[in-house]
């Protein structure tokens, strides 16, 4: 049998969403158990601050407060992972200095988003934050959000640094992914949820997931077929996820729908936003909950 990937970041990955309360402060103690039961459920890696954590939204003071919290409720059960995206070098350099100092043990970077700068700068900002802290880091390339993609030449660069072992990888080029595994040696992991099986099955070190909120141990049934070499176990794995996957993801707006399948499933007392993201209708709500019940999730 081949050797399994490393996984510097674990394998199960669950990009958390930040739970608030209706006056819209942050639900510390929500985000606690919320975090203790992804981790019950299968997940070994927990991000905050990301996308799906409406890190726009929160701020530095906020950030620290729910890694320390979080960090506390695992006690050392999952690796806290956080986000330090920013479209202003130095704010991203605050988050993530800020992001250590609360007790974050690694780094999810991201290219700049809306000012799409060149590939130097993209180069530039991302080594800032490297730069400015001690932790692991995973490099994130999502074009779709950020209008600028981490080209080869910048990701080669970047590969370079010691600290710099991972990519999360929502570009939805799965072949690109495999040359540069390759090519670069660093860790892949799958942010698309639609394409778990195709990255690891090319691979891929593990998930950083938005569906593994409502079925967090699916994810790890499949990443424990691949790795034993029972692909059509894992294949039965993404045929049975397929239904989950359109219900949390198809929309577009992750964090919406996973708040909305935790409160249905009563592992978040609200699921409620930050403008600029709104909830949805009571029929996207029943077809969410129609889902969730024929996944044997409710």
């Amino acid at each position: 049998m081949n050797a399994l990937p490393s996984r510097s970041f674990g394998s199960v990955g669950v990009a958390m969403v930040t739970p608030f309360k209706p006056d819209g402060e942050i639900d510390v103690p929500a985000a606690q158990s919320l975090a203790v039961s992804l981790v019950e459920d299968g997940a070994d890696m927990i991000l905050l601050a990301g996308t799906t954590g409406e890190a726009p939204t929160t701020h530095l003071p906020e950030k620290q407060t729910l890694l320390r919290e979080v960090k506390d409720a695992l006690a050392g059960r999952a690796f806290l992972m956080a986000g330090a995206g920013s479209n202003d070098t130095a704010h991203a350099v605050r988050i993530g200095v800020g992001s250590q100092e609360a007790g974050a043990e690694g780094l999810l970077i991201n290219a700049p988003y809306y000012n799409r700068p060149s590939q130097e700068g993209v180069y530039r900002h991302i080594m800032a934050v490297v730069e400015a802290t001690d932790l692991p880091v995973m490099l994130y390339d999502i074009p779709g959000r950020t209008g600028v993609r981490i080209e080869d030449s910048t990701l080669d660069r970047l590969a370079a640094h010691e600290r710099v072992l991972a990519v999360k990888d929502a570009t939805g080029d799965v072949e690109q992914g495999f040359e540069r595994m390759e090519r670069t040696g660093l860790e892949y992991y799958s942010g698309d949820d639609g394409l778990n099986f195709a990255w690891l099955t090319h691979g891929a070190s593990g998930v950083v997931s938005v569906v593994a909120h409502a079925d967090a141990h699916s994810w790890r049934e499949m990443i424990q077929e691949v790795d034993a070499g029972d692909l059509a176990g894992a294949r039965a794995v993404a045929q049975r996820m397929r239904p989950l996957v359109r219900a949390i993801m198809g929309g577009g707006q992750g964090a919406v729908m996973a708040k909305e399948a935790l409160a249905l499933q009563g592992r978040l007392p609200h699921a409620c936003l930050r403008l600029p993201l709104v909830g949805v209708s009571e029929s996207e709500v029943a077809a969410l909950r129609q889902t969730l019940s024929e996944c044997g999730l409710l």
